[in-house]
């Protein structure tokens, strides 16, 4: 359905300035932004994102991947068509990409945002994971969902590209509990030339998020020959770390799909040298992800293994009122 959008301002001649992402998209009448999803009509911005859902699934916390917040929990996860990138290695590009969905016959199914709830309090999940596609896009949607969900003591999560103002953040940070963000590249022109953005709003949203207390976890898909140097994995394991060492750097490995059918699927030992590079920076919590081996949460002071996971399973969980049980210190993450 159609709804008016928040985040914008009306211009001379109908036209229209979005600030719900980074692109800041000035829409004529009748046309619609980079996202295909918000759309000028008369001077007044509608989103087509609003009521309507493609995806909707019963997840492991573990999948968006959180690991440090709600361990073991299940999470209610909902996604509407749209993005504001067009990354070649999407492995979601069949309803995140519009003109996909509508090639492809995708379908949505209405539902409120007191439904969802509803439904996510039926299944027992202790979340709402907005994600598949990227929640900025669906963004009204998303807000008024996550405000019913508070109300309800459930937890919201965002699965993001991180490509939101500030504006943004600040109207969905009072419901927001925690965000995995895609840092994809640590180099604006591999930003600008795979996925139609720009580094700096990335880094700037994982940076105000941290400073806002939304518990903040980062994945970056590792895909050969377009972001696995040693220089630019040691570039964003140094951001990272610099922003907190205590942020979770989930390091996954990348399947031929989409635009980039043609590549090699992410080698083992890769994977494995960037997850010592994000330790060797001071990162406390580094994991690889999409391999079939047990990721395990280590005590960053005495090194006792606390949470053992397979896929998406937590097979071993040694906690004590979220500390270690050997030293005492508290795990970095939420409830615990």
């Amino acid at each position: 359905m159609l709804k008016e959008a928040l985040l914008y301002k009306k211009l001379a001649d109908k036209k229209v300035s979005c600030f719900l992402c980074a692109h800041y998209c000035v829409i004529s009448d009748g046309n619609f932004g980079i996202c295909q999803m918000r759309q000028n009509k008369e001077g007044i911005l509608y989103t087509h994102a609003y009521g309507s859902i493609v995806a909707a699934n019963i997840d492991p916390i573990e999948k968006k991947p959180i690991f440090h917040m709600l361990p073991g929990s299940k999470s209610f996860s909902i996604a509407t068509v749209g993005c504001n990138f067009q990354c070649g290695f999407c492995q979601n590009w069949q309803i995140s990409q519009k003109k996909e969905a509508e090639k492809l016959g995708v379908g949505s199914q209405p539902m409120s945002p007191e439904e969802i709830v509803k439904e996510a309090l039926r299944a027992a999940c202790k979340s709402i994971s907005f994600t598949y596609t990227e929640p900025t896009i669906f963004f009204e949607y998303a807000l008024e969902t996550a405000q019913r969900a508070k109300e309800q003591g459930l937890s919201t999560i965002f699965v993001t590209n991180g490509y939101m103002t500030k504006d943004a953040l600040a109207m969905i940070e009072p419901y927001l509990d925690a965000a995995n963000v895609d840092l994809k590249f640590f180099r604006d022109e591999s930003y600008r030339r795979v996925c139609g953005g720009r580094l700096q709003p990335v880094l700037d949203t994982i940076s105000l998020m941290r400073e806002k207390n939304i518990w903040v976890e980062v994945t970056t898909l590792l895909v050969p020959g377009e972001n696995d140097s040693c220089d630019e994995l040691k570039g964003i394991a140094s951001f990272l770390a610099g922003v907190g060492k205590e942020i979770p750097w989930h390091i996954s490995r990348f399947h031929p799909d989409y635009k980039m059918a043609d590549k090699n699927a992410t080698a083992l030992g890769l994977l494995h040298e960037a997850c010592k590079i994000g330790k060797d920076a001071g990162l406390r919590y580094v994991y690889v992800g999409n391999i079939l081996e047990e990721e395990k949460t280590y005590c960053y002071q005495c090194g006792q293994p606390l949470i053992s996971r397979r896929g998406f399973e937590v097979l071993e969980y040694n906690l004590k009122n979220g500390r270690c049980p050997g030293c005492h210190s508290a795990l970095d993450g939420v409830a615990l």
